[in-house]
């Protein structure tokens, strides 16, 4: 005999938040801690709510719209695509950029790379700082924020990546000057302003190392700002070195973001261009990832 249907007042679904949802989604390609942060992520960027607020949201408080763009962003990100891409957000050094595939996705340890900077020249006059190789314009914005009295200049090889920087440059209310040149062509170097001081994250990872790189890295980030020949990893700290020894004066500070594993290379490259005084420095994670030396 059949049952009688339940009143619909009794029937209970349990539907799974916005967070769970994406978690659970997520979860298989990225493992669980990794999904939770990238919820976060997408969900404040979605409602425009702090953190505390989305974990507890159901999946009634999104709009349809909401809800139709969250499934095109786990679309995207199932594809392994970055999630600050997916945004079109990374944070650094509190700030919101603009990223892109036409830029590189800032990284923590370039935020300790720029705290070290703002620390050395916090108390200097009116230095003149170039940054080598804008990419998303984090580097030379946060230091022309941080450093009211420099002189900001920042250039890169890349228009696209250009136009981003500049952008963000606008958005943060940021000056900057920007050059677009190939600083490997030293034919250009007279474009550029003779610094006091010099800060860089160049591409320094070596071609055959991508095989051991994430997916989400190789595929979508720009690798004309992540690697270098693997017969010359060194090339754009030989270039540095160069341009500091023939444009700078001494004295001139050199902060560099250098490859975990080839600090000892990157130092002898410098030595060998004359430049002798460096310190390596270890980033929070224990690894020799930044480098400061100074011009002869």
């Amino acid at each position: 005999m059949r049952q009688p249907a339940l009143p619909l007042a009794l029937i209970t679904i349990k539907l799974p938040t916005p967070r769970i949802h994406i978690i659970r989604q997520l979860e298989p390609i990225y493992g669980n801690t990794e999904a939770g942060y990238i919820a976060d992520m997408v969900l404040e960027k979605l409602t425009g709510l702090p953190k505390q607020e989305t974990r507890n949201l159901q999946a009634a408080n999104l709009s349809d719209k909401q809800q139709l763009l969250l499934e095109e962003m786990l679309l995207q990100l199932e594809q392994h695509r970055p999630v600050q891409y997916v945004i079109n957000e990374a944070w650094f050094q509190e700030m919101p950029f603009y990223v892109d595939e036409r830029v590189l996705i800032p990284r923590p340890e370039t935020e300790e790379l720029v705290e070290w900077v703002v620390k050395d020249f916090r108390t200097a006059a009116a230095p003149i700082l170039l940054d080598i190789g804008s990419g998303s314009g984090c580097i030379p914005i946060s230091l022309a924020k941080k450093l009211p009295t420099a002189e900001v200049h920042s250039c890169d090889i890349s228009s696209a990546a250009l136009s981003v920087a500049q952008l963000n440059a606008a958005h943060l209310q940021s000056i900057v000057q920007w050059h677009e040149i190939d600083f490997l062509d030293e034919r250009y170097w007279e474009q550029l302003p003779v610094p006091t001081c010099i800060v860089s994250n160049p591409p320094y990872i070596p071609k055959a190392g991508a095989e051991e790189m994430s997916a989400h890295v190789v595929k979508y980030e720009p690798g004309i700002a992540l690697f270098v020949p693997d017969e010359d990893p060194f090339l754009f700290y030989k270039a540095i070195a160069n341009f500091a020894q023939s444009r700078c004066q001494a004295g001139t500070l050199i902060y560099l973001e250098i490859h975990e594993a080839l600090a000892a290379g990157v130092q002898q490259a410098l030595q060998q261009k004359g430049i002798q005084t460096i310190e390596i420095r270890r980033d929070m994670q224990g690894k020799e990832r930044m480098i400061k030396a100074i011009r002869s």
